[in-house]
């Protein structure tokens, strides 16, 4: 049954019923928005979903608390808050009503708990504390989230809701766009896939546009590849590939001649017409045409020691 209402509690919000919210609106967009403690509320009905409220957990009865005894855990005894007991039970027709493919939506459905559902619940948990981030502690999305609540002292007492409604906005934009991410970075895996099956034992893979290729270059096991070749706006790039997803350490680096040059003085260094511009790091160089980028490579992939 479509609910009419999705209630959740009034006061202060947080980022897992925020977010819970943003799965919810976005599957049930006529349903009303309740933020109440009052109990003729927080009671399980036929009309509504109540979530972060109501003290316990039934899914049929579509009641999905976590700050009971015996709140419910994930297999590895991680906490639930109310965000992952809704993204466990609505997140797949959530991902299809963003029109996810089906052959992409257990792959995104798990990449996204993991990612961003599971730290959100066990920040709200106290399970993880964001100061575990350092420098970084206030910039957290649960931390930024909770920015938003009016202050101590407002008057207004339609400011909380109010507020609630903006963050809910905010909240949206974060989830989706992380679901985007998470998605085209299958459809680039299956893109790269295909490019490395035909490059064969090459060690420049060259790609139709720029895309995420580090995953499925690791997932293929093609640890042969140096450097990366694809267009660009108006030019080529010639990359590099990192040894790890941690520190910037590459398989290969471009010459050490080219570095930091552009134009004709890369002309120069590199003998290759079109050569334009070579990052100090030695880890991207640009080139005005396809060929100058592989003729690039084909060098780049000399001087490291390689045929």
């Amino acid at each position: 049954m479509i609910p009419d209402y999705l209630v959740t509690h009034s006061g202060g919000f947080h980022a897992d019923e925020l977010l819970s919210s943003v799965i919810l609106t976005r599957l049930f967009p006529e349903a009303k928005i309740v933020r109440s403690r009052a109990p003729e509320w927080i009671t399980p009905g036929e009309d509504r979903i109540v979530y972060d409220v109501g003290g316990g957990y039934d899914a049929k009865a579509r009641l999905f608390d976590h700050h009971q005894r015996a709140a419910p855990k994930r297999d590895d005894g991680q906490p639930y808050s109310s965000f992952g007991l809704i993204w466990k039970h609505f997140g797949r027709a959530y991902l299809a009503e963003l029109a996810v493919p089906d052959a992409f939506i257990e792959s995104v459905h798990a990449s996204f708990d993991t990612s961003f559902v599971l730290p959100v619940d066990l920040v709200d948990n106290g399970a993880l504390s964001p100061d575990s981030a350092g420098m970084l502690a206030g910039l957290t999305l649960p931390s930024l989230l909770e920015l938003l609540k009016p202050p101590f002292d407002e008057t207004d007492r339609t400011a909380t809701d109010r507020a609630f409604h903006d963050a809910l906005a905010v909240a949206r934009r974060f989830a989706e766009a992380k679901i985007g991410q998470i998605h085209a970075k299958l459809r680039a895996e299956a893109l790269v896939l295909e490019a490395i099956s035909k490059a064969g034992s090459e060690r420049v893979l060259e790609l139709p546009m720029g895309m995420p290729f580090r995953p499925a270059i690791v997932k293929a096991g093609a640890d042969h590849l140096l450097f990366v070749v694809h267009p660009r706006d108006t030019d080529w790039c010639v990359t590099g590939i990192r040894r790890s997803d941690e520190g910037f350490e590459l398989r290969a680096d471009l010459p050490a001649s080219w570095a930091g040059l552009t134009g004709a003085e890369l002309e120069a260094a590199s003998g290759v017409k079109g050569a334009s511009f070579c990052h100090n790091g030695r880890f991207i160089a640009a080139a005005a045409t396809r060929e100058a980028a592989l003729a690039l490579a084909d060098l780049a992939v000399k001087e490291a020691g390689h045929s």
